[in-house]
């Protein structure tokens, strides 16, 4: 098992991960996100986003997506997107090692946060992140407004 940066030649991978993750999640529906805009937003010359991908037996089996976002009250923060392991290599601790590998990147940066959410009934990941030390914050509700809205609206 090898953990490393991700390159532009996993993007596919990489997307066939979120498909599996979203389906997981119940919501196959909702991926929009094509390889070109993976490609671009992850690589281009106004990057978005950087991974990590784990590796067994030289194919990609999980990764870890994350970006950086800006706190007005803390400053530079780093949003971890999403962590996906695919299911018939869950709990051999791929997850663990990702989410190290990003910890470690906020660490090095020196960011004031590391966030992420995670769905209340995702037990599962809920017990995973217990094992991190993490703070569930119930005082904050996520507010979204989709692309039609924006169309329609604004």
């Amino acid at each position: 098992m090898k953990i490393r940066k991700g390159t532009l030649s996993d993007i596919p991978a990489t997307l066939a991960l979120v498909k599996e993750l979203a389906i997981y999640e119940k919501a196959p529906q909702e991926v929009e996100v094509t390889i070109e805009q993976m490609n671009e937003w992850g690589f281009g010359k106004d990057k978005l986003f950087d991974f990590f991908v784990a590796e067994k037996d030289g194919k990609i089996i999980g990764i870890a997506l994350y970006y950086f976002k800006y706190s007005t009250w803390k400053g530079k923060c780093l949003f971890l997107e999403d962590i996906i392991v695919t299911e018939s290599e869950r709990k051999n601790g791929y997850g663990k090692f990702l989410f190290e590998a990003v910890a470690k990147v906020a660490k090095e940066l020196k960011v004031k946060r590391m966030e992420w959410q995670v769905l209340d009934w995702n037990t599962p990941a809920i017990n995973f992140y217990k094992k991190h030390y993490t703070n569930f914050d119930e005082d904050w509700v996520n507010c979204k407004l989709t692309y039609q809205q924006l169309q329609e609206n604004y």
